[in-house]
């Protein structure tokens, strides 16, 4: 049929007495034109008409997928494949006369096709991440890591199938070739390799998500976790800055995730107060009997001075020296009060542990540490109710005789100077 149209084509063209040569370029024009004019065509039924019909469809639909399918262009690069499809089929018309250029031009047609297809391949995959990443289940898995893979083996696939057509050989003849370069496809695709490993260990051992508040300490990342990638995950600081971290480090460095903090009842607090050592002693009278109208610590110090009254008469100590028998000291007060004060503050989560602990003393005094959790987890409140609490307690420090420990600072020296001249 082609042969035919072709045949008369030409005899209708040399009927104006045009010679043979010169009417096979006129014939191989007026075939190329008409091609154009059925490609523009066919292009703007696939894309202004069969692609608006089906936007159209999908913004009147309740489901989402479709309207992320055209929103990454998927019909429309698919629409791209009519044209393509018209010059394989008239080909063979167009060029009889040029059989020599037919393989070569087939063969780029099949190469356009490809790039189309893939083209197609990986919008879908794009819309596809978006897809999952919008359903519950997906949402904080590393789905971009997977898209990412699936477009680097399609991508060599597509990669083999062009270079067999471009030297003529078979998809197998190729990959065999490329068997001797293994090596250097390794070392080329080596962070590719491992972030692919990796991806796999952080998603089956749950170890991130998407919206997880990470620390990297050595890579400088501190914050909400806002992609994961094959090759890197995104890290936004909490001074909106982005930090890029290779997915590999995630499994081969010290990650802090503060996931479980996040899902638990409380964040916690955990701050010491250095009291100087010299100024620790045991509370006198006078001391006792101001600290007794501590509302907090009042029934306590009650209790407790029956008790010591009660032991120090059951062994006969004799009490008129300070280190016999039991006395409350002004340290052991003020740890209780700090104990009381946390456990009567409505921002502190009593379910979890709420204690006050003397550590190991050192140059810088008595470390009375604070160990407690606050029920709001949001950082801004937090940080205000941890400061709260310290204000109060750095405040009340001095009503038990107590003293924060200070390093010496120039007023200090220059006050001694003074003194001593």
């Amino acid at each position: 049929m082609s042969e035919l149209i072709s045949t008369q084509l030409l005899d209708y063209i040399k009927s104006f007495g045009i010679a043979h040569e010169m009417a096979i370029y006129i014939k191989l024009g007026i075939l190329l034109l008409a091609l154009f004019l059925l490609g523009f065509v066919l292009n703007f039924i696939g894309k202004s008409v069969i692609v608006r019909i089906i936007t159209r469809i999908s913004v009147h639909t309740k489901s989402n997928w479709d309207d992320i399918l055209v929103e990454k262009k998927v019909f429309e690069r698919l629409a791209n494949i009519l044209p393509a499809l018209a010059v394989a089929l008239f080909s063979d018309l167009i060029f009889a006369d040029f059989v020599n250029l037919i393989p070569i031009l087939k063969s780029g047609i099949e190469i356009f096709i490809i790039v189309i297809i893939i083209s197609v391949i990986y919008s879908f995959l794009n819309a596809l991440k978006d897809i999952l990443q919008s359903s519950v289940i997906f949402k904080d898995k590393p789905i971009n890591s997977y898209i990412q893979l699936m477009k680097i083996v399609i991508g060599i696939v597509a990669a083999i199938l062009i270079l067999s057509l471009m030297i003529g050989q078979s998809p197998l003849t190729v990959l065999t070739a490329m068997g001797a370069l293994t090596a250097v496809i390794i070392l080329v695709f080596k962070d590719t390799i491992l972030g692919f490993v990796a991806s796999i260990q952080l998603a089956a051992n749950d170890m991130i998500r998407v919206g997880d508040w990470v620390t990297v300490s050595s890579y400088g990342a501190d914050g909400d976790v806002i992609d994961i990638s094959l090759n890197t995950v995104k890290v936004k600081n909490f001074d909106n800055t982005i930090s890029t971290v290779p997915t590999y480090a995630f499994i081969s460095n010290s990650v802090q995730n503060w996931r479980g903090m996040s899902e638990s009842g409380g964040r916690r607090i955990k701050r010491a107060l250095n009291i100087k050592i010299s100024s620790i002693k045991f509370a006198d009278e006078k001391l006792l009997e101001y600290l007794s109208k501590v509302s907090l610590i009042q029934e306590f110090i009650q209790h407790r001075q029956n008790e010591i009254e009660t032991y120090n008469k059951d062994t006969n100590a004799a009490v008129e020296v300070l280190i016999n028998g039991r006395r409350m000291t002004n340290i052991g007060l003020f740890r209780n009060y700090i104990e009381y004060y946390l456990k009567a503050h409505p921002k502190i989560n009593t379910d979890l542990t709420c204690m006050v602990r003397q550590l190991a003393p050192g140059p810088e005094g008595l470390p009375l540490e604070v160990y407690a959790f606050s029920s709001d987890k949001v950082w801004v409140n937090y940080e205000r109710i941890m400061a709260d609490i310290f204000d109060h307690l750095l405040a009340t420090v001095q009503h038990f005789d107590l003293e924060i420990f200070e390093q010496p600072s120039g007023t200090d020296f220059r006050t001694l100077r003074e003194n001593i001249s």
